[in-house]
């Protein structure tokens, strides 16, 4: 599966600006490790983009209706597999064992954490973001207090990465596609 049939399936089943946004998001995480790891950069990016792909037409069946819809889709088994994991302990007992899945695991909370204090910010961006003004928001429970502390956490645990260190990987990531996405949902919703 290449790059542009992963980013048709995900629009067949989500429609909302806020999911698609977040998909991209996560996919350019994904991509960033990638590289960073010397991984397949389009496996991992795909497996990004599709990780939420039911969430928002089956928020109650998360990382299980998923299965249905990635196979209906040709997905390969260990791809379905690595989106399952993401909701390792919350709505799935597929554990992420791959760095790959760990990284998704780890990240895919943080970037909402990010996302939403980076919209409070007089840039409205990433890109002056710090990690001490990060770990404010994040230590303020109230704030995007559905982004689960943790899992993020756990995440940073399973890799053997400091929260620091997963903070500031995760801003750098998310710092290169910015412009893109932000293009991307500019033109589109």
């Amino acid at each position: 599966m290449n790059r542009e049939e992963a980013f048709e399936i995900l629009k067949k089943y989500n429609k909302e600006e806020f999911h698609i946004r977040h998909a991209l998001t996560v996919e350019g995480v994904m991509r960033y490790f990638a590289r960073q790891e010397g991984e397949n950069e389009e496996h991992w990016g795909n497996v990004g983009l599709l990780h939420d792909i039911d969430f928002e037409l089956y928020p109650e069946e998360h990382c299980k209706k998923c299965i249905d819809l990635l196979k209906e889709n040709n997905v390969d088994d260990k791809t379905i597999h690595s989106i399952c994991s993401h909701g390792y302990g919350i709505c799935s007992d597929v554990e992420p064992t791959e760095k790959m899945e760990k990284i998704l695991f780890a990240t895919d909370e943080l970037t909402g954490l990010v996302w939403a204090a980076a919209k409070m910010r007089p840039s409205k961006s990433t890109q002056d973001m710090e990690v001490s003004s990060l770990k404010k928001k994040y230590k303020d429970k109230k704030f995007a207090a559905g982004c689960s502390r943790d899992i993020i956490q756990k995440g940073a645990e399973q890799l053997g990465w400091s929260l620091d260190e997963l903070f500031e990987k995760t801003i750098s990531a998310m710092r290169v596609d910015e412009d893109k996405i932000n293009k991307y949902m500019g033109e589109n919703y």
